[in-house]
C-alpha cells in the first residue's frame, strides 16, 4: 500500500464526564463552564492511524463535527501527528442523532476521499455511549465493518485484526477498505511534541458547512433525526438498605431479617 494509503479518523469533542451537570428546566447537558476534551476512545483510534503512518507512510486525515471551538480536538490530533483535519460546523447540523451524524460525516469523508483505505472511530463516545456512528458510516459507505479492534496489521490490501470480545479474542482477516472501531486495549496514545503543538496552532483547518459537503437538508440536524432526546436526568443517589449487626445477638438479627422479608412479601410467614 505504501504512501498511497489514506486513513481517516473521526473524533468528537465531549464534556469531561466528571464535571457533567444537567439543566433541571430543559433536561439537557450544561456545557457552559465545563471542560471539553477529545473523546478518550477516539485517542486510541487516532493512535492506530498514526501507527499506520509510522509503518506504511499513510496519510492521516481527521474529521470532527461540532461547534467552531471543536477545532481544538483537531489541532490536538495534528499535534500528535495527523496530516490534516476538517471541522464540520453548521447550525443545520444541530440536534443530529446518530443517523444524521453518520450521514454528515459520510458526506465529509466522501469529499476528502471517495475511497479511503480505513476509517477509524473510537468504540463509542463517552457522552452518548451509543456506539452507533461508526457502524452507521460503514453502512452509508457500503463498506466492511470491524468493531472492538485491539490489534491491527495491514499488508498490501489485506488487514488482520484482533477484536476484544466478552468471551475472549477473535482474529479477523479481510480486504480494504474497511471501517473500524477501536477499544482502549489497543494501545497507549502518544503525546504531542512541542514542535507538533507549534505547528498545529498555526495550521489552517477548513470549516465545512452542510452546503460544502452537499448534505441534503432532510438528512441532517433535527430534520434528519428519527430519534429525539426527550429527557436527561441523573439517577437518584442510592442510600443503601437497612443494616443489622448480628454479632451481639445473632438470633434476634435473623428474626428481624425474616420479619422484614415477610413484610415485603418476599417470604411467607
Amino acid at each position: 500500500m505504501g504512501k498511497d494509503m489514506h486513513v481517516i479518523v473521526c473524533v468528537k469533542q465531549v464534556p469531561d464526564t466528571t464535571n457533567v451537570r444537567i439543566n433541571p428546566e430543559t433536561n439537557t447537558l450544561m456545557r457552559e463552564g465545563v471542560e471539553s476534551i477529545m473523546n478518550p476512545y477516539d485517542e486510541f483510534a487516532l493512535e492506530e492511524a498514526l501507527r499506520l503512518k509510522d509503518k506504511h507512510g499513510a496519510r492521516v486525515s481527521v474529521i470532527s463535527m461540532g461547534p467552531p471551538q471543536a477545532d481544538v480536538v483537531l489541532r490536538e490530533a495534528l499535534a500528535r501527528g495527523a496530516d490534516d483535519g476538517v471541522l464540520l460546523t453548521d447550525r443545520a447540523f444541530a440536534g443530529a442523532d446518530t443517523l444524521a451524524t453518520s450521514y454528515a460525516l459520510t458526506q465529509a469523508i466522501r469529499k476528502i476521499n471517495p475511497a479511503p483505505d480505513i476509517v477509524f472511530f473510537g468504540k463509542q463516545a463517552i457522552d452518548g455511549d451509543t456506539a452507533q456512528v461508526g457502524p452507521g458510516v460503514s453502512e452509508l459507505l457500503n463498506c466492511s465493518l470491524v468493531t472492538y479492534v485491539q490489534a491491527l496489521s495491514v499488508e498490501g490490501d489485506t488487514f488482520t485484526v484482533e477484536t476484544h470480545m466478552d468471551d475472549g479474542t477473535d482474529v479477523i482477516e479481510g480486504k480494504l477498505p474497511v471501517v473500524m472501531t477501536v477499544v482502549k486495549e489497543a494501545s497507549t496514545p502518544r503525546f504531542a511534541s512541542l514542535s507538533g503543538w507549534m505547528g498545529a496552532k498555526q495550521a489552517d483547518i477548513p470549516k465545512w458547512g452542510a452546503a460544502d459537503v452537499r448534505a441534503e437538508k432532510e438528512m441532517i440536524g433535527l430534520d434528519g433525526s428519527p430519534t429525539k432526546v426527550v429527557k436527561i436526568f441523573a439517577p437518584p443517589v442510592k442510600t443503601g438498605g437497612v443494616r443489622m449487626d448480628g454479632r451481639a445477638e445473632p438470633d434476634a438479627a435473623v428474626a428481624a431479617v425474616v420479619r422484614a422479608l415477610q413484610d415485603k412479601g418476599v417470604v411467607k410467614s
